[in-house]
Parts: C-alpha cells; sequence; structure tokens
C-alpha cells in the first residue's frame, strides 16, 4: 500500500553520517564548529603531531652542534704488582739490590673530549632540511584534519536539525490523525461509514506514531554523538540554530578550479611530503662522502705511587670514511629515490581528486538549489490537494484511501521541503570543505 510504503520508509531519507558531538540549548554552527576545533580529541591529537614534529626537528637541529663529554673514574686495585720495564737509571740500593716494587691500590682517571662537526656530506644540512619540510607537512595536515572535523560537525548538524523537523512536521500530523481516527470512531458507531474505513484511519495512526518514535529516537542518538564529539555533557539537548539553513538558500556559492588546488591544506601537506623526500635522496647520497671533524680533549692520570699526568690536552682533526658503502648505499639511494617518486604520483593524483571533488561539489548544490524550487512548490500543490480532497470526502465525492492518500503526501512534501533546505546548506559548507575554505567561513576563536 503507497501510504504504509510511504511511512515505513519515511526515516531511511536521513542518511545519518557516523560523526560526532555538540552544545546546550539553541547552538550556532560557529559555536559547534569552535568546540570541536578547540575541545574534541581529533583536534587536540592533530595539534599534539605538530608539536611532536617540532620537538624531531630540534632535535635534528642538535647534530650540528658540538658534543662535549666530560668522563671520571676512581678505582680500587688489589695488591697490583708493578714491574717497571722501562730502565729509570736509579732503581738499586747502595748494596746493587733493586727496589721493591711501589705499592699501588688505586687508580684517579679524568678526561674530557669535544667534538666538532666539520663536513658529513652534507648530511646534517639536508636532514634539518627534511624535518622542516615535515613540521610544514604536518602542520597543514593538521589544518585539513580539522577541516574533516568541521564538516563532520556540519553534517551532523544537519541531520540533527532534519530529525527534529521530522518530529515537529510529524507531531502536527498525528495530532490530526488522532482526531480522525475519533471522529470515524463516532461516525462508524452512528452507520455513517464502513468499519474498514476506520481500520484504515487507525492503521495510519498507527504507522505515524511508529515514525514519530523513530524520528525521536534519531533526535537522541545524534544529539548523543555531538555531545560526545564536543565534550559536552551527555544528557545536553541541543537545538540547531535555524537562520543558517536559510542564509545557505540564499548564498553564491561558486569555486575556483585554482583557488580549490592552492587552498587545500591535504595537497599542500603532500607537497611538503614531497620536498622532504627530495631532501631524504641527499641524505643517502650523502653515504658516499667522508666525515671530518675537529677534535679535542684533555686527560688527567693519576696511578697511585707510579704515574702521574695532568694538562695532557690534545687536539687535531678526525676523518672517518666507510668504505663499504661505495657498494652498499646504491641501494639506500635507489630507495629514497623511489619514495620521492611515490609522493610526487601521490600529489598527482591527489590533484586530480580535488578536481572532480570540487566540481562534483558545484553540481551537487546547484542540484539542490533547483530541487528546493520543485519542493516548495509541491508543498503548495499537496496542500491545495489535501484541502480539495477533504473537502470532496465531507461532501462523500471521494473515498477514505484518497483523504488518506493525501494526507500523507501533504506531510510528506513538508518533509521533503524542511530536508531540502538542510540539504542546500550541507552542500554549501560541502563545497566550501571541497575548496579547503571551510574552517575560513566561521568566526573562529583563536587558541
Amino acid at each position: 500500500m503507497k501510504i504504509k510504503n510511504f511511512l515505513l520508509s519515511l526515516f531511511f531519507l536521513f542518511g545519518i553520517s557516523e560523526i560526532y558531538a555538540q552544545e546546550k540549548s539553541t547552538l550556532t554552527l560557529d559555536e559547534a564548529i569552535n568546540l570541536a576545533l578547540t575541545k574534541s580529541t581529533e583536534a587536540n591529537l592533530a595539534n599534539t603531531k605538530v608539536a611532536s614534529s617540532q620537538y624531531e626537528l630540534q632535535t635534528v637541529k642538535n647534530n650540528q652542534y658540538p658534543t662535549l663529554k666530560i668522563s671520571g673514574q676512581y678505582q680500587r686495585l688489589t695488591e697490583a704488582n708493578v714491574n717497571f720495564k722501562i730502565n729509570t737509571g736509579g732503581s738499586s740500593t747502595e748494596e746493587g739490590e733493586t727496589t721493591a716494587s711501589p705499592k699501588v691500590n688505586q687508580l684517579v682517571l679524568g678526561q674530557a673530549s669535544l667534538a666538532v662537526p666539520l663536513f658529513s656530506g652534507f648530511k646534517i644540512r639536508n636532514s634539518i632540511k627534511a624535518s622542516e619540510n615535515m613540521l610544514q607537512a604536518e602542520t597543514y595536515n593538521a589544518k585539513n584534519t580539522k577541516e574533516q572535523l568541521a564538516m563532520n560537525v556540519v553534517i551532523l548538524y544537519v541531520n540533527l536539525y532534519k530529525a527534529q523537523q521530522s518530529v515537529a512536521l510529524i507531531n502536527e500530523n498525528i495530532v490530526s490523525a488522532k482526531q480522525r481516527v475519533k471522529d470515524f470512531t463516532a461516525m462508524e458507531e452512528n452507520g455513517l461509514i464502513a468499519r474498514n474505513d476506520l481500520l484504515k484511519a487507525q492503521l495510519q495512526a498507527s504507522n505515524i506514531q511508529l515514525s514519530l518514535d523513530e524520528a525521536k529516537k534519531q533526535v537522541t542518538t545524534i544529539t548523543y554523538q555531538l555531545a560526545t564529539l564536543l565534550k559536552l555533557p551527555e544528557n545536553t539537548q541541543i537545538t540547531p540554530s535555524d537562520p543558517i539553513f536559510g542564509n545557505a538558500l540564499n548564498a553564491t556559492a561558486t569555486i575556483n578550479e585554482n583557488d580549490a588546488l592552492e587552498g587545500r591544506s591535504d595537497l599542500e601537506s603532500l607537497r611538503w611530503q614531497q620536498k622532504a623526500s627530495e631532501a631524504n635522496i641527499k641524505i643517502a647520497q650523502a653515504n658516499y662522502y667522508p666525515s671530518l671533524s675537529l677534535t679535542g680533549g684533555y686527560v688527567a692520570f693519576n696511578l697511585q705511587n707510579v704515574l702521574e699526568v695532568t694538562n695532557a690536552i690534545n687536539f687535531g682533526i678526525g676523518l672517518s670514511y666507510d668504505l663499504s658503502s661505495i657498494f652498499k648505499n646504491n641501494k639506500d639511494v635507489k630507495l629514497a629515490t623511489s619514495r620521492a617518486s611515490e609522493t610526487r604520483q601521490s600529489v598527482e593524483l591527489l590533484t586530480d581528486r580535488v578536481k572532480v571533488e570540487v566540481q562534483e561539489a558545484q553540481e551537487n548544490y546547484n542540484l539542490m538549489i533547483k530541487q528546493n524550487k520543485v519542493y516548495v512548490e509541491a508543498t503548495g500543490q499537496a496542500t491545495e490537494n489535501y484541502r480539495i480532497v477533504k473537502d470532496k470526502y465531507d461532501n462523500g465525492l471521494s473515498d477514505t484511501n484518497d483523504l488518506l492518500e493525501a494526507d500523507v503526501q501533504q506531510l510528506q512534501s513538508k518533509i521533503n521541503e524542511a530536508y531540502s533546505k538542510a540539504d542546500i546548506t550541507q552542500s554549501y559548507y560541502a563545497l566550501l570543505n571541497a575548496s579547503g575554505k571551510l574552517t575560513n567561513s566561521f568566526n573562529l576563536t583563536k587558541n
């Protein structure tokens, strides 16, 4: 039956995306986005990753600074036997006997060493450059994470509006449905209508009640998701601010493809990753060169009753070269080159995808605008149709099926119009998201 099928399938139209939560009483979309970007776990995780990347850069920069090491030892020795191998020229007594070995039971050793890197095949410089590029990539990746988080909030916000509008419209309809059942009951008792007509009215009222319960469940579910995302109390009741759904209808949204290619944070992140991968090639090639460093040190040594050394200062130049790298490092260079090629191809792939997303988002927004005009007209037509059918029914010119069907069509048209206004809002922000300008369109609180 057409009426029954519509009522049973009504709330499959919701298309609730699984995203996250929001705030109390009337909550504007700006406020919801602000809460998401400052309180949500996703936003905090993105900020933490940027901080970690900054620490990684500082760690790599430390490699260009001198290394200074200080060490000292104090050791107790057992009864050590000391046998001088060097002829000291005065080790015999007057009787010509050799003197006894000195008593040695402790050793004191202190030393300091300094190394200053002079040349390492430009490995340090390129490592710093690669880390700086990765920091930029992570920064833009965090911006993209927040951009997608904002879009998720928009979707939840819109779906909550849809669900609440459904509850309001169905509540209005169920009042008239219950009144119809009451009227039909009295008419059936007086023999004015067949019992079958009463049963049809009762069945429609029951189906509408089921739809209302489903709509209320959707409101509760989406509200909980939104509150969880925004770190609000679980029992928070949220009412979307209605004006934004009219503002999107009157907005003019046209996105230039080149602006989108420049504004997308995920694409910019990949570009910086590509620069980092190119620096990694030079890092791998640095192993072909020797390492040169300036070295210096100080040593103090005391072996009890035997030897004491102080002010032993040394300095010079250290050179090291791994000859096996001539043969082994070739694979490392090829691996780094291949990784750079992967990143370059990823940039090209995402560039094409951005173009497609912008074009699709633009067409979808234009379609929503056109559909809204149709739905507005359909609402007026359905309302007028119900008035005419109701008048005919009251005059015995149409049957119960016509009346109930006209009532359902009127309800469906009102819901479609409300959904259309919400869909325009979502498609408008989806277009901004495709161009990388979503978060910039809101009045956000600076952290």
